[in-house]
């Protein structure tokens, strides 16, 4: 059965609003080592838009951006599919992408039984919901070393019908200071 993953930048105080800050280049290496080992995306409708089209866009066109930058956006665009969980989205930007508006429980119950990478999460809505129930098997936070003071915060209003037990397997330093802490759900 493939793992469903959770991933995501944090600042200290938990901020994980992307537009606060911006992940270094060692921690860039890190995240397209982790997508370089997923067969599927899991995406809700915002997460969707921010990273559909812009990551294709600078795999077609990386004229400007940073050597991390582009490694990352190949790497994203070999993922096989992506799958968003959306009422209001739509359209799709490409074929390997579709949209699912059933039971998300069952939706991600089957994609774990497929054959393939794992599954990686992003996001926060979507995330908080799928740990609520309880179908995140790995938890990857990279805290960095900043103070944000304001924007969206992890795991802001989850709900959990118990309290969610986490063992830390893998801590990894990077120069710039950021910290990746690798958890298990027990």
């Amino acid at each position: 059965m493939r793992k469903l993953i959770f991933a995501i930048n944090t600042s200290l105080d938990g901020c994980c609003d992307h537009t606060k800050f911006f992940p270094s280049e060692d921690t860039m290496d890190y995240f397209i080592q982790l997508v370089r080992g997923t067969g599927t995306f899991v995406y809700g409708r915002k997460t969707y838009e921010l990273m559909v089209p812009y990551w294709p866009d600078v795999a077609k066109n990386p004229e400007g951006d940073r050597d991390s930058d582009i490694e990352y956006a190949h790497a994203f665009t070999a993922v096989e599919k992506i799958v968003v969980f959306s009422k209001s989205l739509t359209s799709v930007e490409d074929e390997k992408t579709r949209i699912v508006r059933t039971n998300l429980h069952q939706e991600v119950l089957k994609l774990k039984q497929e054959p393939g990478k794992n599954i990686l999460v992003g996001g926060v809505d979507l995330a908080s919901q799928l740990a609520a129930l309880g179908l995140i098997d790995e938890y990857r936070i990279v805290v960095h070393p900043l103070v944000v003071g304001d924007g969206r915060r992890l795991f802001e209003g989850i709900n959990l019908q118990e309290k969610l037990q986490l063992k830390l397997v893998e801590p990894t330093v990077f120069k710039s200071g950021a910290v990746a802490l690798r958890y298990l759900k027990q």
